[in-house]
């Protein structure tokens, strides 16, 4: 089976995998969805694409191979970050010669993964601050409206006017790095103390010893963007992480979903990052390391 010039493969199955699936199909995208979670491809074939509150579902193709997504010419990865060298090899076989694909993931090194298998012309950046929380299979719930900031690439045109039609709000930027180390910031200190305590993000504000640590691992993380000369959308991370966690108080992040359901985390993707690129700088990450441990030490190994 192969795509339609006009249609959007997206590789995942997941909260936001799915909430970017029910809004462009709303807006008159054709979307396939690439995974291989069994429970989530069959309830979206079964049901389509469903958010919580709006009564009518998003109908979607679901796919489990590289074969049935031949000629892919727009690609939007949006799987967990232990997942993206697999997926990569997947989108060798299927995206087309002059085709993008895009990551919208958490963590560090997506972007690289994706290059090294498909060249970076192919590859594009992204960074998105919507929220989505995974109700059931093919089932999601909004978490929060946010941005989708994209950095400027040849092949982005076509991906940008289906999320702009989707009601995405979309920003283009000449580099992207800037968000993606603020994005990083905020999930470093966030992800894994919800993670580790089983609450929700507002939560981390209300525990003093939580909030303390909330602080020391923002600031860390925040010290080796500044190593690497990245200048950060903000001035305070401290700040920025409250007000983030102040705002999505409700919010479940995306850690603790995977650790109550048992699954692999994106611990190495996010803090074991912050980690090896701090060490690699010189620079302090002795909460970021410690955060890191227990969350591997609580959560099976990706397979």
């Amino acid at each position: 089976m192969g795509m339609k010039p006009d249609s959007l493969l997206i590789v995942g199955t997941g909260a936001l995998a799915t909430l970017f699936a029910h809004r462009l199909v709303a807006a008159g995208v054709d979307v396939t969805l690439l995974g291989a979670w069994r429970e989530g491809l069959s309830a979206l074939q079964q049901h389509g694409a469903r958010l919580a509150g709006v009564e009518r579902s998003s109908a979607v193709q679901v796919a489990e191979k590289a074969e049935d997504c031949l000629g892919t010419k727009t690609a939007l990865v949006l799987v967990k970050a232990w997942q993206t060298e697999r997926i990569a090899g997947q989108l060798v076989d299927c995206l087309d010669d002059d085709g993008l694909a895009l990551t919208l993931q958490n963590g560090l090194g997506n972007q690289e993964t994706l290059s090294r298998a498909l060249g970076e012309q192919r590859v594009g950046l992204g960074v998105t601050t919507l929220g989505a929380n995974l109700i059931e299979p093919g089932l999601v719930q909004m978490g929060g409206e946010g941005r989708v900031i994209l950095e400027k690439q040849a092949h982005l045109a076509r991906l940008q006017a289906m999320l702009e039609a989707a009601g995405f709000l979309v920003e283009v930027m000449e580099d992207a790095q800037s968000f993606v180390w603020g994005k990083l910031v905020i999930s470093a200190a966030l992800n894994p103390l919800t993670a580790l305590l089983r609450v929700p993000n507002g939560e981390l504000l209300e525990r003093p010893q939580a909030h303390r640590l909330m602080g020391e691992l923002a600031r860390e993380t925040a010290e080796v963007a500044r190593s690497r000369a990245i200048r950060l959308p903000f001035t305070s991370p401290e700040e920025a992480v409250e007000q983030v966690a102040r705002k999505t108080a409700g919010n479940r992040s995306s850690m603790l979903q995977d650790v109550l359901r048992g699954a692999p985390t994106e611990i190495d993707a996010i803090n074991g990052a912050v980690v090896q690129r701090g060490e690699a700088a010189g620079v302090p990450v002795t909460a970021n390391r410690l955060v890191w441990a227990l969350v591997k030490a609580l959560t099976p190994s990706p397979v």
